[in-house]
């Protein structure tokens, strides 16, 4: 695959995951998997490698905009770095068999989320429980953990404590890009460590990528993100499916 093809798949990427409050990640975990054949371990750290820098461009669009909500943010921070740091010193000790299984199993487990949120779960669901605070913290450990396990963004936990705090899609994508700024960096200087990155890969993606983040924000102020959600999600969650088996079969 050329390097233009490369940067064009991680635009792609980095517009729609930055659109929808996720980092990427899983989507740059499949790709690097099914059509560059490398292992869960090298993806893992080239995913986070790849995600973070539009992760940055993105988060600041958003908070140009004034759609970051930093106290909610920062709750489910303090939840998620531990997390990520504690699934990262934990992650080296996997053997890859298991290491590759993990990251199958959480792609999969996304892509049945992402399809089972779109087409059957309760939208109207009333966000504001007791318990909300306590959700927003579990949410923010499983994302965490999430990247410093199997190198992925986390977007989805956190995207789904975001609006159990009763947040609007287009300011849970913001404040939720905020938020994987934080897991992915930390995540990021973990794998760092293991010298783990396709640099030649990783920096392509990043290059489309950055670009996907730097249009993102500004997408988000002319389109309606129900109507993107529900014409691209499924799209994305057959694709997680179709990408987590292929690591397995």
């Amino acid at each position: 695959m050329t390097y233009v093809s490369l940067i064009l798949i991680g635009f792609v990427i980095g517009l729609f995951v930055l659109s929808t409050g996720g980092g990427g990640a899983a989507l740059y975990i499949g790709v690097l998997t099914t059509f560059f054949h490398l292992s869960a371990p090298v993806a893992a750290a080239t995913s986070l490698f790849t995600a973070f820098p539009s992760l940055c461009v993105g988060a600041y669009g958003h908070y140009r905009t004034g759609n970051i909500r930093f106290k909610i943010g920062n709750k489910m921070l303090l939840s998620a770095i531990p997390a990520t740091i504690v699934g990262a010193l934990v992650s080296r000790y996997i053997p890859m068999k298991i290491y590759t299984w993990i990251v199958a199993i959480i792609l999969t487990v996304l892509g049945i989320q992402i399809l089972y949120s779109r087409f059957f779960s309760n939208k109207k669901a009333d966000a504001k429980t007791v318990h909300a605070n306590l959700k927003t913290a579990l949410f923010g450990i499983l994302a965490g953990l999430m990247v410093g396990i199997a190198g992925l963004s986390g977007g989805g936990p956190v995207i789904a404590g975001l609006l159990v705090m009763n947040l609007d899609m287009i300011r849970a994508a913001a404040t939720s890009s905020y938020i994987l700024v934080g897991t992915t960096g930390v995540g990021l200087l973990f794998h760092l460590s293991t010298g783990n990155i396709d640099w030649k890969i990783g920096v392509c993606l990043m290059i489309g990528a950055i670009v996907g983040g730097l249009v993102a924000p500004k997408m988000l102020a002319k389109i309606d993100p129900v109507k993107f959600d529900n014409y691209v999600k499924p799209f994305i969650g057959v694709l997680l499916v179709v990408m987590g088996l292929h690591m397995v079969i």
